[in-house]
């Protein structure tokens, strides 16, 4: 790999308590007590979960969703270490941190959503295990990948507890961890596709299509590169740091070559499967489809010209409208383009409850409020003489 000179990461400091962190415990305790509630008298106490849906926003969103907005650490780790793009290195730390919260806690959100979570663990039993299932290889790969994250983030806390010689240890095995860590979510991301395959006619014409995994895998490593944009110019409005222009801004070109590719596969499937025109007919599915579509077009437009792709607000916003593509691109097809249908009697319909979207929102507020004390605690963030918390 070749040399790059870049500020060696540190603490950034400052107070733990602010109206973030404190907004962020509200949420967290309203999800432990609907949590409480939910294992001690079922799903139905607290979900609308029925026969039809076999899964809620807590797979969906906490999970489906929630695991492609952590590719960052994937796509990054990907451009830095295969690519040998080492110049991306500073960048590493920060999107490792955001995946290893992001999936940590899609695993939780699977055992929330479980009907008899005590049975979890015979996903790992050799006599009870299914081979040709779906979802067994998600499991396993999300399963096995947060292990993998936790190791590869290691370094940041043996490092700050001066464990030098332990992180020499780890770092010799990091090249099979690093490995495994690029393996990993293509495994799963495209497997996500293919439950979708698999549902055959319960799912949309706009959403079922056999190249279903190479899209998720593709929207996958796009969104990482979205989120990097996203937290990387939130942070340094958060922080009071210089935004890291030199490496975002040629960042965002890659993220548009994969955006382009993803495009092109996406409209030529729609065309080539004759399913385009369903887009036309007035129904939800149809605008959900638009919303997606234009939310993935649209930072071409945004930020095409690299003069654009210079301004700190066109790629912030360009990050959130590709996350919120991805995020329509999965919740349309896990849920809104998702129908079970019995006999004449019509089908069996399924709507978040108040407190199905407060557990998320907690999930969600945890993952920030863990951000926020690793990098106010860790090295995970280049040192900056300037910073101001």
């Amino acid at each position: 790999m070749a040399n790059h000179n870049h500020a060696a990461p540190a603490p950034v400091g400052g107070s733990l308590v602010n109206a973030l962190t404190l907004t962020c415990g509200v949420l967290i305790a309203l999800m432990v007590a609907i949590l409480m509630v939910r294992f001690l008298f079922g799903l139905g106490s607290v979900t609308a979960l029925n026969d039809g849906y076999p899964w809620g926003i807590w797979v969906v969103v906490d999970v489906v969703i929630g695991s492609a907005f952590a590719c960052g650490g994937f796509s990054v780790a990907m451009l830095v270490y295969i690519f040998n793009k080492g110049e991306y290195h500073p960048l590493v730390r920060p999107a490792l941190l955001a995946s290893l919260f992001g999936y940590t806690l899609a695993g939780a959100g699977v055992i929330f959503d479980l009907g008899r979570p005590w049975n979890v663990w015979h996903m790992f039993n050799p006599w009870s295990i299914n081979l040709n299932s779906v979802m067994f290889e998600v499991a396993v790969c999300i399963s096995l990948y947060i292990v993998v994250m936790w190791i590869e983030f290691s370094p940041v806390i043996l490092e700050q507890q001066g464990k030098l010689e332990l992180k020499k240890k780890v770092g010799r095995a990091m090249f099979f961890i690093i490995a495994l860590g690029t393996l990993l979510p293509m495994m799963h991301q495209s497997s996500l596709g293919t439950l979708l395959v698999v549902l055959g006619v319960q799912i949309h014409p706009l959403w079922q299509t056999p190249i279903q995994p190479a899209l998720y895998l593709l929207s996958a490593i796009t969104m990482g590169y979205a989120v990097v944009l996203f937290e990387s110019c939130l942070t340094s409005t958060a922080y009071r740091r210089k935004i890291e222009g030199h490496l975002l801004t040629p960042l965002a070109k890659i993220m548009l070559g994969f955006l382009a590719v993803y495009l092109v596969i996406r409209i030529a499937d729609l065309v080539v499967r004759g399913a385009l025109p369903r887009a036309f007919v007035p129904s939800i599915e149809a605008l959900c489809f638009w919303i997606e579509m234009l939310s993935f077009i649209a930072p071409l437009i945004l930020i095409g010209a690299e003069d654009n792709r210079r301004n700190p607000a066109r790629l912030f916003l360009a990050g959130v409208l590709l996350m919120l593509g991805g995020a329509m691109l999965r919740l349309n097809g896990f849920l809104i383009g998702y129908e079970t249908i019995v006999g004449d009697s019509g089908g069996f319909s399924y709507f978040p409850t108040l407190a199905e979207v407060l557990v998320t929102a907690g999930m969600f507020a945890l993952e920030v409020l863990g951000y926020i004390i690793i990098t106010r605690l860790f090295p995970v963030l280049p040192r900056e003489e300037a910073s101001a918390n």
